[in-house]
Order: structure tokens, then C-alpha cells, then sequence
């Protein structure tokens, strides 16, 4: 294998450990949400399953639907279909078993429910005393926004300040407690290590770009859409939270589809 070979094999590793990984996550917080709507392990484990099952299935009809390149030889097209039915056969099985997996899932689900139990014990029992709630300086973390210059649009495209306070607000309400001490020095190193992607954004979005010019997009470039990022990344659940019913969801929706949000808000 050259060097190149091994270098895009590697990458390929690396992107299927990464969709592994994300499988584990969701399927334990899909498992949460089922057992918290009064699915029972039983009926859990069916749906996971089946849709797991599904997608493996989605694979197998992929593959074989795949056809050699126009025009090539008898014995190259030979090969080719062989290696198709081989592959499709596989990812058949792997459907099947997938499908009969019922004893795993359910496993997972009653020991999400042992550990929230426990948790729950230990919780009780270990509870501390609350420490006073660290007041945020919006002022401070405004300055810090408006430091990063690169990510922002020309001050002439700025919302009214009046606006710019209100959603900064609710911005803020979604940082977290044991966040809030260092928050600005936070909001800096996360607009330093996202250099190239807020600059990209603003390209793409920002203030003159052909989306905006319908516009949509309006956050794009303001200072407080730093903060809401930033949020996006780190909590995003608790941001559409302090947003609904607060501000105009096209704004939230529009900027996390900007910057690219890997959690889908909820509508």
C-alpha cells in the first residue's frame, strides 16, 4: 500500500470511528428520551433495532444498485457484480443481526435506568451547598465579541443597540453557571480556535452576500452572534430553551444553519 493509500485509508478509519462514536451518544440519549415518554424496555429495544436494522438495509440497496463503468469488459463487469452480490450478502447479514440484537438494546435501557437511579441516590445524599450565582457583565462580554473583528460585519450593519441588548440577553441566559466566571476569556479562545469558520460564515452570509440579500440571515456579523455560536456548540438545548418564546425562531434558525450546528433545533 503507498503512502497516499495509507493516508486515505487512515482518513477513512478515522470518519467511520467518528460516526461510531456519535451512534454510541445518540442511541444512549434516544434510549433517555424513549424511556422518558413511557416506552418500556421491551418496545425501546424493537425501535432501535429496526431502525438501525434500516439503515443497513438503505446500505445493502445502495450497493446494489452499483453498476461497472460504461463500456468496460466482459470479465472486468464479471468481477465487478461478484464483488457487489459479495458485499450486498454481507451487509444483508449484518441487517438480519442487527434486527435480532433485541437483548443488547434492552440492556443498554434498564442499565440507563440503574445509573440515572444511582446518580439520583448519590445526588441526594452528596448534595453540596449551592454556591452563589456568578453575576455576568454584558458589557464585558460585548467588548470581548466586538474584539474579533475578523468575525464580525462593518459596524455600519450593526443591529440597533436596543435589539443587540435583547438578544444578547437571551444569549447569556444559556450560559451556565459554573461557565460564567471566566466567560469572556471562554468566548475569545472559541473565537480564536473558529478563526477560519466565522470568517467563512460571514462570506457566506454576512452582510452583502447573496442569502442575505432576501433578508434572512440578520445575525450573521452582529457581535452577540458570537455568543450564540458559541452556545450552539456547547449547549444547544439550553439555548433554543431561554429562546422560545422570547425571540423570532427564523433568527435562531437561520444562524445555526450559518454556522453549521451539528445539533438540528428543534421546531
Amino acid at each position: 500500500m503507498s503512502t497516499e493509500q495509507h493516508d486515505a485509508y487512515g482518513e477513512e478509519l478515522s470518519r467511520i470511528s467518528q460516526h461510531q462514536s456519535d451512534a454510541v451518544t445518540t442511541r444512549i440519549t434516544v434510549f433517555e428520551a424513549l424511556t422518558l415518554a413511557g416506552v418500556s424496555p421491551a418496545q425501546a429495544n424493537e425501535l432501535v433495532s429496526k431502525l438501525e436494522a434500516g439503515a443497513v438495509a438503505g446500505a445493502h440497496t445502495w450497493v446494489s444498485e452499483n453498476s461497472p463503468p460504461h463500456g468496460a469488459e466482459q470479465a472486468f463487469e464479471d468481477g465487478w457484480f461478484k464483488g457487489v452480490r459479495a458485499v450486498a450478502s454481507q451487509l444483508l447479514e449484518i441487517a438480519d443481526t442487527t434486527a435480532s440484537q433485541l437483548g443488547r438494546a434492552e440492556s443498554n435501557a434498564l442499565q440507563l435506568t440503574r445509573i440515572r437511579q444511582r446518580n439520583s441516590r448519590v445526588a441526594q445524599a452528596e448534595a453540596p451547598t449551592p454556591a452563589p450565582a456568578v453575576a455576568l457583565d454584558a458589557d464585558e462580554v460585548l467588548a470581548a465579541a466586538r474584539r474579533c473583528t475578523w468575525a464580525c460585519a462593518d459596524p455600519d450593519h450593526f443591529r440597533d443597540p436596543e435589539a443587540s441588548a435583547e438578544i444578547l440577553t437571551v444569549a447569556l441566559s444559556a450560559v451556565r453557571g459554573d461557565e460564567r466566571a471566566d466567560y469572556a476569556q471562554r468566548l475569545e479562545a472559541f473565537a480564536l480556535r473558529h478563526r477560519e469558520r466565522l470568517a467563512e460564515m460571514l462570506r457566506a452570509f454576512g452582510p452583502g452576500s447573496a442569502p442575505a440579500e432576501y433578508g434572512r440571515y440578520a445575525l450573521v456579523g452582529q457581535p452577540e452572534s458570537l455568543m450564540i455560536c458559541e452556545r450552539l456548540d456547547t449547549a444547544p438545548l439550553l439555548l433554543q430553551g431561554m429562546w422560545d418564546g422570547e425571540l423570532e425562531d427564523v433568527l435562531l434558525d437561520d444562524l445555526a444553519y450559518a454556522w453549521g450546528s451539528r445539533h438540528r433545533l428543534r421546531r
